[in-house]
């Protein structure tokens, strides 16, 4: 094994997987709600799944729960400050998204749950298991529907979300996920095809 200058110091075991997904997860009741949720990821291609962890006590809780729906909304900078409030406050005590200034949308395949205007990406999700955990219960849900805004693609019909400015969560602060590195399949590219990528990957911003 290799030596190396580096050193480590343990930590009680505790969920350290970062950066994650921002998002603002939009459901209804007598009124529309929102919350923010950090722990959400995919989890299928086919079907396409994803999965969100609440805990039990959360307003939003109940009201995804009884309605088996919810709608995804990918955060982007612009939005980042209402995606914290609502990530703050409840919903049990005020109206988050008319406080934020957010006005909702019908989503496709949602009887009950809407869109946030504004956002770059809408995917609209029901639930078809929820599984309880300990201090969270997670909800596995599939895609059924999905709207990106119209500016996040090229003219050939390439989805560039790059051009989002998307929020990720990493260890209690928020940054923007948006600067490129690479695309799949670099590391095994040929060189004239990785420059040509990427020379178009930093020059569509």
């Amino acid at each position: 094994m290799k030596e190396t200058n580096e050193t480590y110091r343990g930590l009680q075991p505790t969920v350290l997987l970062s950066p994650v997904p921002v998002v603002l997860v939009s459901c209804a009741g007598e009124r529309p709600n929102a919350l923010t949720v950090a722990w959400a990821g995919t989890v299928c291609s086919h079907p396409p799944m994803v999965s969100i962890s609440l805990r039990r006590e959360r307003f939003s809780y109940e009201l995804i729960r009884s309605s088996g729906e919810f709608v995804i909304n990918l955060a982007d900078e612009v939005h980042s400050r209402a995606v914290d409030y609502c990530g703050i406050r409840s919903g049990r005590k005020e109206d988050k998204l008319a406080a934020c200034g957010l006005q909702t949308v019908p989503m496709e395949q949602m009887a009950i749950a809407p869109a946030v205007q504004g956002f770059p990406v809408h995917m609209g999700c029901r639930v078809r298991q929820v599984v309880p955990l300990g201090s969270h219960d997670l909800f596995l849900a599939e895609v059924v529907s999905v709207r990106v805004r119209e500016d996040l693609f090229d003219p050939d019909g390439s989805l560039h979300l790059e051009r989002a400015s998307l929020l990720c969560y990493n260890h209690g602060v928020y940054q923007r996920a948006e600067q490129v590195i690479g695309f799949f399949g670099w590391s095994v590219a040929r060189k004239d095809v990785y420059e040509r990528r990427m020379l178009s990957l930093r020059g569509r911003r």
